[in-house]
């Protein structure tokens, strides 16, 4: 019997020494490759005007983000130094209200799942594609999208539920089911519900387990050492250890993911912003120069195909896959917030693509505008993402690419650790807040995390890609039909609080 097993165990082992894992990921990725593109085309679909291209769902978030700016009476200026002073802690102060987490670490579990690569690589592709009037348009498109985040996070507040076991659900699966029964509409906030759980728990383990996993692992190998280095060959390895330590804070539940969030946002911003303050004290004398730059070519672009039409659209649509205002992946985080006013969370959600947007992007802009760009790079596109804000960083701080592999490792674990609990909740919704539930979706993102690092499935992260933005279809929609609700909320909570 010994001997057999014996036998049996050597065969299996060789077997697996055969094993072509290059051919499995091909094969997999060339099954799923129809699906994918047929979602990509489906929720990317572009009209062309003049010589740009135009993706319609920019346009649903835009759109909605432009309509509920003028429907709130630009919250987006009025609420905001309330909401800094929410965040603070002088306002909404009551230990006794339900929720787990603090406003602050609300928003920056929120904030970690937006501040990622993009900002980073979005920036500086929009610039090398559209001059720096590109910038320009990304921070209008940032300030429109505080309104939608106020209107998704407040209504993630007032529908969230209270498990049995003390712990808060929320987000749009919740306000779309219970917000749209109260408008007598229960069947079809069932189904937008479903559909928004569904998207989200897919484009969580695809977009954050799997893509940011892989990016972190990239930009790992390339500090120590590139190609023939220990981890070039060992993927697997280095996933299990990235797993391993998201495994250990998402297990905890929001409450782990925020006291973590709160610690690591800061670091990492203030880490970047510095260096890149950095940069602009020892240009300062062309920040006058690349100010002007960013106004002008913003409506007059030069050597831009497609001209104003062409930059504003490529701002916008950066901006969009940036702070993913509209989609209401944030009030899932938000939703957990320890407060009784739904209202108080709304106003702290737009410090979020302002934080994200209007202030990061707008510094790397800056920072890529003032030290290596160059007119000629807009027609012949000689260079553009994380190795155009590389140089421009390192035009000044030598070793700052060494810096900005840790940033983008920071902001691909923080993505990872905020999204898990994003598709987490989607998986709760449909199975309920039971342990197994929790148990085996958190196990399942740990062993995609691996994944991500070991396999290139191209096909299967578009279709994941698709997903994420494919729930703003539902959500915006949603948003539509509440907003009336949100309204007489916020002028009941301005009348208890002065406005």
């Amino acid at each position: 019997m010994t001997s057999t097993l014996r036998a049996a165990i050597t065969t299996l082992l060789l077997c697996y020494s055969q094993i072509s894992w290059a051919d499995i990921d091909d094969s997999i990725d060339a099954a799923f490759r129809p699906i994918a593109k047929a979602m990509s085309d489906f929720v990317f679909f572009s009209i062309q005007i003049g010589d740009a291209q135009l993706q319609l769902i920019v346009v649903w978030l835009i759109t909605g983000a432009l309509f509920f700016t003028f429907y709130f009476r630009f919250i987006n200026i009025r609420g905001f130094k309330h909401a800094v002073r929410i965040v603070l802690g002088k306002e909404d102060k009551d230990p006794q209200a339900p929720g787990e987490v603090s406003h602050f670490q609300a928003l920056a579990t929120a904030v970690s799942g937006t501040v990622g690569v993009g900002n980073i690589t979005h920036v500086a592709v929009a610039v090398s594609i559209g001059g720096p009037g590109a910038a320009f348009w990304l921070m209008v498109a940032g300030f429109l999208g505080m309104a939608s985040k106020f209107v998704e996070c407040s209504l993630g507040v007032k529908y969230r539920q209270i498990n049995a076991d003390g712990s808060v659900s929320g987000g749009p699966m919740f306000y779309l089911d219970k917000g749209l029964a109260e408008l007598k509409l229960p069947r079809l906030g069932k189904a937008m519900a479903w559909y928004y759980a569904i998207c989200i728990m897919i484009g969580s383990i695809g977009v954050a387990a799997m893509f940011q996993a892989n990016q972190a692992y990239v930009q790992f190998v390339n500090v120590t050492g590139g190609e023939g280095s220990f981890f070039d060959e060992r993927a697997w390895l280095f996933g299990a250890g990235l797993a391993i330590l998201t495994g250990l804070v998402i297990v905890g539940g929001i409450k782990s993911i925020a006291r973590v969030t709160s610690k690591l946002v800061p670091f990492m911003a203030l880490l970047y912003l510095t260096a890149a303050l950095v940069v602009l004290a020892v240009n300062f004398t062309k920040l006058p120069w690349a100010i002007g730059a960013i106004i002008t070519g913003a409506f007059s672009p030069e050597g831009v195909q497609g001209g104003i039409i062409a930059v504003l659209i490529l701002g916008f649509r950066r901006a969009a896959f940036s702070n993913e205002a509209g989609i209401g992946s944030s009030a899932v985080a938000h939703a957990a917030v320890q407060t009784k006013e739904p209202m108080t969370q709304g106003f702290v959600a737009m410090l979020e693509p302002f934080i994200d947007t209007v202030v990061i992007c707008t510094m790397t802009a800056l920072v890529i505008t003032v030290t290596v760009y160059e007119p000629s790079l807009v027609s012949n596109g000689a260079i553009s993402g994380v190795e155009l804000t590389s140089g421009a960083f390192a035009s000044v701080l030598p070793w700052f690419p060494y810096i900005l592999a840790v940033v983008v490792m920071l902001f691909a674990y923080s993505t990872m650790i905020s999204w898990s609990y994003y598709g987490l909740e989607g998986f709760i919704y449909i199975f309920g807040a039971k342990r197994w539930a929790k148990i085996t979706f958190n196990t399942l993102f740990c062993l995609f995390v691996i994944v991500g690092c070991t396999a290139q499935l191209d096909a299967v992260l578009d279709f994941s890609d698709a997903m994420v933005f494919a729930m703003a279809l539902a959500n915006v929609l949603g948003l539509y039909l509440l907003a009336p609700g949100v309204k007489k909320d916020l002028a009941a909570y301005w009348q208890r609080h002065g406005n």
